[in-house]
């Protein structure tokens, strides 16, 4: 690439929707976007497994790509390691993505917070001590491993009624718990982020990071700290605006074209040692 380039990190598609929000506002920017599939889901690991696994796959991408910021664009991931992550590679700059616990707690008038997640998020303590740290609130969780196999392979091709079904039964079990906030508390759900503000309104108010996930980014980007003159030359192939990268067996399922399409990158698969 001509300039280093952002670098975001899934499992899948789950940071898809980050990724998006942040080329609107920065369309110069180039981007890698890498879905590990060879280790989806993250959200059935524990942290040794996840700290195991991304730090060898870090250091791989700053040795082909050089990124000047790594977005851990997953809330599992960044529970997970983003602190390993950062103590190994201290000249990297990383953003990690947390559950909008802080603002839900706020504006909660119950004391009752929702969060769906994956199954490591929802038995993070971090979670709860957001809460409590900011009111007498308490968490209720819900772990929805299979929502997030839904979102990854029957986006496209589930009927609007199925979907709304799955929202509904998930919103029914926040209300009967009493919460009337809800944090999308994994990145793949951001892609029902309509569909959950339509079914859970009037009572239930429901957050997500993306704002301010891409307003940290720019203000990394905007702080003086990355400059291109002190950093090693790119070793990655040339002048593309946007990589879609994938990690598992080929060939990648038609899907992922798609995906390649719609945001404007290259496909390509990359190679684990």
């Amino acid at each position: 690439m001509e300039k280093q380039p952002v670098l975001f990190l899934d499992s899948g598609i789950g940071g898809i929707p980050y990724c998006r929000h942040f080329l609107k506002r920065n369309t110069g920017e180039n981007i890698v976007y890498l879905a590990d599939r060879r280790h989806f889901p993250y959200g059935r690991r524990n942290k040794n497994e996840l700290t195991g696994i991304l730090g060898p796959l870090i250091e791989q991408l700053i040795q082909t790509f050089n990124p000047k910021i790594a977005v851990l664009a997953c809330n599992t991931a960044t529970l997970a390691a983003l602190s390993d992550l950062r103590d190994r590679f201290p000249a990297l700059p990383f953003v990690g993505t947390i559950p909008a616990v802080k603002p839900a707690a706020l504006a909660s008038k119950t004391g009752k917070i929702g969060v769906l997640g994956t199954e490591l998020t929802i038995k993070e303590p971090n979670i709860r001590e957001l809460a409590a740290r900011y009111g007498n609130n308490k968490i209720i969780g819900i772990a929805a491993p299979e929502l997030v196999k839904f979102i990854e392979n029957n986006l496209f091709t589930a009927t609007e009624e199925t979907t709304q079904h799955m929202v509904r039964d998930y919103l029914s079990r926040f209300r009967a718990a009493g919460a009337d906030t809800l944090v999308l508390g994994c990145t793949h759900f951001l892609f029902l982020q309509e569909d959950f503000q339509q079914e859970a309104a009037p009572d239930i108010t429901v957050f997500d990071s993306l704002m301010g996930i891409t307003l940290r980014i720019e203000s990394l980007l905007g702080a003086g700290l990355l400059h291109e003159k002190n950093r090693k030359k790119s070793t990655a192939p040339s002048k593309r605006q946007g990589c879609l990268l994938l990690t598992g067996p080929e060939p990648p399922e038609p899907s992922w074209a798609h995906w390649a399409d719609h945001l404007g990158f290259q496909l390509s698969l990359l190679e684990i040692p």
